[in-house]
């Protein structure tokens, strides 16, 4: 299994764990994943870090869909990817959520499976260089010829000449992991654990089918996302990851929209999620964190002394993901997951 590492978002100051993602470069590590909320960007990261940095592969988990334009988000990507050398980048783009959209953006909601589908099909376009730029979608076209427009509009084609790079794609409903596996080159699964490829494999295969061309799992790429904490007390470490889920699941999006929340309760654990999101909601955070459930945030993460770390990363190698994130900045997590991945070491 192929590993990488995930270094998020900033929060109030912007803090790039250089020592870290070189260390990770040296240990063998296939990329490193920034991401976007409402403060620090994915791409302008990746630049910096691929000056610093010699081999390891640039991913954005994600770029917010509507942050950019899909000319827009073609052209960062394909301008990084070229000061990296070229063959380095991994667009991975999610729609985020409505309050985001909307709140952050100033973008409507409209319907995000034709929005991702169009702006796909739109960088597509725009890194092949075959042609100028058209395109007549449900929710995004090109030239733009809607409300307001000058009507001078002129199919344009890029300058610069860009690498095919690879799309990736965050979803985790059924009509979206359909819709990834069928226009897309990977997919950042949202709640994927082991034992979740039972729920995806189906929606997969129906997204290859679509896709034809004999695309499949072996031409596909899966990259899952795991926290890390290495500690002995075990408790103490899955206590360190509860705030977090405590804001995605209770308070990362409107109580009728949390796409975190109903990963959750599709996981079996509708009865804490709705507990979560109440108290949350209601301004009980310490208590919203106290509700989070030890197995929960169990399943989802790799936490303990090296060898149970160790021994549960199997589970990971055998969940369907080829590729898997580690969330963590303790140094001593990335060597270990290296150990357990076995990086460096013939098999």
């Amino acid at each position: 299994m192929k590993l990488g590492l995930s270094i998020g978002y900033s929060r109030a100051q912007l803090d790039i764990p250089v020592k870290l993602i070189q260390r990770a470069e040296e240990l063998g590590y296939d990329s490193v994943w920034t991401a976007e909320a409402y403060g620090s960007d994915a791409v302008t990261p990746l630049a910096y870090i691929a000056a610093l940095t010699k081999r390891i592969k640039l991913g954005t988990g994600i770029m917010q869909l509507a942050a950019r334009t899909p000319a827009n988000a073609a052209m960062s990507a394909a301008t990084v990817d070229a000061m990296a050398g070229g063959g380095r980048f991994i667009a991975g783009i999610g729609v985020s959520g409505p309050q985001i959209v909307e709140g952050w953006y100033g973008q409507p909601w409209g319907k995000p499976y034709y929005r991702m589908k169009d702006y796909v099909a739109i960088m597509r376009k725009i890194f092949a260089r075959e042609e100028p730029v058209t395109h007549e979608g449900r929710e995004i076209s090109l030239p733009y010829k809607g409300e307001g427009s000058a009507g001078l509009a002129k199919p344009l084609k890029s300058i610069l000449h860009m690498n095919q790079i690879p799309i990736y794609l965050a979803t985790g409903s059924e009509s979206t992991v359909k819709l990834t596996a069928e226009i897309a080159d990977g997919w950042l699964p949202m709640g994927f654990m082991p034992g979740a490829m039972d729920e995806y494999r189906p929606w997969l295969e129906e997204g290859f089918k679509r896709a034809g061309n004999g695309k499949g799992f072996h031409n596909f790429s899966i990259q899952g996302s795991v926290h890390v904490e290495v500690e002995d007390d075990v408790k103490g470490a899955l206590a360190k990851l509860k705030p977090e889920v405590a804001l995605y699941v209770g308070g990362m999006g409107h109580k009728t929209k949390n796409f975190h929340n109903d990963i959750m309760v599709r996981r079996g654990f509708g009865d804490a999620a709705r507990r979560i999101q109440e108290l949350y909601l209601s301004k009980h955070k310490d208590e919203a964190i106290a509700a989070v459930p030890d197995e929960w945030v169990d399943m989802k993460s790799l936490v303990g002394p090296p060898a149970r770390i160790k021994q549960r990363f199997r589970a990971w190698e055998d969940s369907g993901a080829d590729s898997l994130s580690v969330r963590s900045r303790q140094p001593a997590a990335i060597e270990i997951m290296a150990e357990a991945a076995r990086l460096n070491t013939p098999r």
